[in-house]
């Protein structure tokens, strides 16, 4: 968060040249404006105001956002926390939590630290008794942050990565794993009995489906295995005869020690950049908050929007929430969120006063320290000149490298929240003024 106090420090006190640059700045105020807004902290404190615990306490926090919410509840708890166990991403642990122990691990494929963690997570809420509650703070990334295989640790990855590399959705993805693993699907929640599992739940899922989430450790599984193993045949999966067992095994299907709490959601993210955007004086239509197919076809379709309203005299943006797949073709560097603006870059190329930007809200895209990529109408002309071909660059998903030479990655740094993603048209209007 500090760095995003500075992002928006430093674009409310710049003076600026061109609109280019001007327009740009505007990107930045929204970007800082609307992950600002999206903080888990005050929906964490929200949903443990007022309650009262008997028993012991311990909390476990899994996911990208994992941090930020631990400190939010220890801030709130304080010492009625008796201990706790937070797994997050490398990068995002940003000093120690009192009794706390922090992990970072791998995301998105899970590796040892990501075992390691959850097997702490597990010993801490070992020997619970009824009465005792288990504070579980889970958000998007949990998936892989957040993993105790039922298969080998390097079969594991390697499903993980095969089901990355196809194009999967996260359901998809989600309802294979949940089977492979012995806290997904519910299975945590099982492990904490007799305990009381109290789970506030950051949402990185179109439509908050709670057994998605993180692959759902402390929810009942509404997936089936004839959906699992329907994923594995239309993917083409090359499993172990082991791991299609377990495919074939169901996941529970009741729970009766959860409560459940949805703290926030790719909604909240559309609503606040709206926000934003109608502070700097554009009229906000938001296209949709459940944005979800191929990258490189939503950025055509925004640059089309783009397109279609070139001509307007008063300033506009076009937003569209969600989380896009992207389907590996080439072996480059990037993200969905760089590969959308990308493709973006040649249906908007010569548009003055026109930018796209997607961005995922927890600041890290793909594999990469973007957390998304911005494109204006001059970036694919300055890429041509560099003798970069955009199409050739989408073939081998390396976003990343051709938006480094346009001036076109953002950066934010890990942002403490993770509410999916939010892709932006900002057009100027031919009035010039926002």
């Amino acid at each position: 968060m500090d760095r995003l106090c500075d992002m928006l420090e430093s674009i409310e006190e710049k003076g600026w040249d061109t609109m280019e640059q001007s327009i740009r700045a505007d990107a930045g105020y929204i970007i800082a404006r609307a992950l600002r807004a999206v903080q888990p902290d005050a929906a964490v404190e929200r949903a443990l105001r007022g309650r009262r615990f008997g028993g012991r306490v311990v909390l476990v926090a899994a996911g990208k956002a994992a941090w930020q919410m631990a400190r939010a509840a220890h801030d709130c708890l304080g010492d009625r926390i008796d201990r706790g166990v937070v797994v997050t991403k490398y990068g995002h642990v940003l000093g120690p939590i009192a009794n706390f122990q922090c992990f970072e691990a791998g995301h998105p494929v899970p590796d040892e630290n990501s075992f390691r963690g959850t097997q702490a997570a597990i010993d801490l809420v070992e020997g619970l008794g009824e009465g005792d509650q288990v504070l579980f703070l889970l958000s998007g990334g949990g998936s892989a942050l957040f993993e105790k295989p039922l298969v080998s640790g390097e079969e594991l990855q390697d499903i993980t990565g095969q089901l990355l590399a196809s194009g999967a959705d996260i359901v998809e993805m989600n309802t294979v794993r949940k089977r492979l693993s012995a806290v997904k699907g519910g299975r945590f929640a099982r492990l904490c009995a007799p305990a009381g599992v109290l789970a506030v739940v950051l949402s990185d899922i179109l439509g908050d489906p709670l057994d998605m989430i993180a692959s759902g450790p402390a929810c009942p599984d509404r997936s089936t295995c004839a959906q699992a193993l329907a994923v594995a045949e239309r993917y083409r999966l090359k499993l172990s005869g082991e791991a299609h067992r377990l495919l074939e095994q169901e996941t529970p299907k009741a729970l009766d020690n959860v409560e459940a709490e949805i703290t926030g959601s790719v909604r909240e993210l559309c609503g606040a950049a709206a926000a934003a955007c109608r502070e700097l004086g554009y009229r906000p239509v938001v296209l949709t908050d459940r944005l979800c197919c191929q990258a490189r076809e939503a950025g055509s379709f925004l640059a089309s929007i783009a397109r279609s309203h070139g001509d307007t005299r008063e300033p506009l943006a076009f937003l569209a929430g969600g989380e896009t797949v992207v389907r590996l073709t080439g072996r480059g560097k990037g993200g969905r969120n760089q590969e959308l603006a990308l493709a973006a870059a040649e249906g908007i190329a010569g548009m003055e006063g026109t930018v796209v930007f997607s961005l995922g809200s927890d600041g890290t895209d793909g594999p990469t320290d973007a957390a998304g990529g911005i494109v204006d109408g001059t970036t694919a002309g300055r890429l041509a000149e560099r003798g970069v071909s955009i199409y050739r660059v989408l073939e081998d998903n390396d976003a990343y490298h051709a938006l480094a030479q346009a001036d076109g990655l953002l950066m934010t740094g890990p942002t403490g929240t993770n509410v999916n993603d939010v892709a932006v048209v900002l057009l100027r209007g031919r009035s010039g003024d926002a």
